[in-house]
């Protein structure tokens, strides 16, 4: 069992001191209504520094009543958050219109992936007048085991906070941050389809299987001929996942010109 305890206070701490090296006036954050964005837009609340909780709907006919419960939630127990709500849906339209692009099956994803970008590029705008520091939401499996985000998405952060902790982990923090109720037992989405697909359905695995699947892969050295077939196929999809979105992960590549061709002759 994790201390939730030591972990909640560490995180806080980290925060203070990454802010103040920084320089920066306080925070900025976007809210979901989901466990994760939940769990940490309230450590980052506890620090006491300025904390702008940012809502950005695109096209969200069911109207996510998580998100607003979770800003009323914080906002109820803290002075320093504030919030803000904006509606992006007729950016996102009026990029689909210049790009001409019609709503094909093959586009969906590349869609998608622009409602990410369009809302980091909103956080970056609040960010940069305020001289705030943008937070990152993704967990450990997320950031680092199957590469589960948008590049230049919600991957475009200042900080993460919780990325070395899985669900489970966040999960069980939620529960010890008394997070609402709802909240917890929701599905977790990205919400950025249309058909309201959860990550499970578009990772085609839950997040407890792919924590055990990384537990393993981690080992480095296991055999393959001990688990039952379901499993073999939970480690082959996690493996595909992270060799497939490696370069999520990894610094930017850049071509190292030799020196010696750089000499002047």
């Amino acid at each position: 069992m994790i201390n939730a305890k030591k972990i909640i206070e560490y995180i806080i701490y980290w925060l203070i001191k990454y802010i103040k090296k920084s320089k920066s006036n306080g925070f900025i954050i976007g809210i979901s209504g989901g466990i994760d964005s939940s769990v940490t837009s309230l450590l980052v609340s506890m620090t006491n520094y300025p904390t702008l909780i940012l809502e950005m709907p695109i096209l969200d006919k069911n109207k996510n009543l998580l998100s607003k419960k979770h800003a009323n939630f914080l906002k109820s127990k803290f002075l320093n958050v504030h919030h803000i709500k904006k509606d992006l849906s007729s950016l996102y339209l009026s990029f689909i219109h210049t790009v001409n692009d019609p709503f094909q099956e093959k586009n969906l994803l590349a869609l998608a992936n622009i409602k990410s970008r369009i809302r980091m590029i909103t956080l970056y705008y609040y960010a940069n007048i305020n001289n705030y520091l943008v937070v990152g939401t993704g967990n450990k499996i997320e950031d680092f085991g199957v590469g589960f985000f948008t590049k230049y998405g919600d991957g475009g952060v200042d900080l993460h906070p919780i990325a070395d902790l899985t669900k489970s982990e966040i999960r069980f923090l939620a529960k010890k941050l008394k997070i609402i109720n709802c909240i917890q037992k929701a599905k977790p989405t990205d919400g950025l389809w249309e058909d309201q697909r959860s990550d499970e359905d578009q990772l085609k695995a839950t997040y407890e299987e792919l924590e055990w699947a990384m537990k393993i892969t981690e080992k480095k050295k296991f055999n393959y001929d001990i688990f039952k077939e379901s499993e073999k196929n939970i480690l082959k999809k996690y493996q595909t996942l992270h060799q497939k979105n490696m370069h999520k992960v990894i610094p930017i590549p850049i071509c190292r010109i030799p020196f010696s061709f750089k000499k002047i002759e």
